[in-house]
């Protein structure tokens, strides 16, 4: 199943978590191979902190603009 992020994560915290769990990826299609289960667990991990991170960018920004 999927986690859900907790939404008061902040930018640097999602980043820091992305570039973490980029890297893992990469390390496990290095050795699995693109079709493995666990590079698709991996794959889909990123894709909910990718995702959740656009929503905290978008936030921000309007935060700025209003300001």
């Amino acid at each position: 199943t999927r986690k859900e992020m907790q939404p008061s994560m902040d930018n640097q915290e999602l980043l820091d978590k992305i570039e973490t769990k980029r890297a893992e990826l990469v390390a496990i299609v290095s050795k699995n191979g693109l079709s493995s289960q666990t590079t698709i667990q991996y794959s889909q991990e990123l894709d909910d902190l990718l995702n959740n991170y656009h929503p905290v960018t978008l936030h921000n920004s309007n935060f700025r603009a209003r300001k």
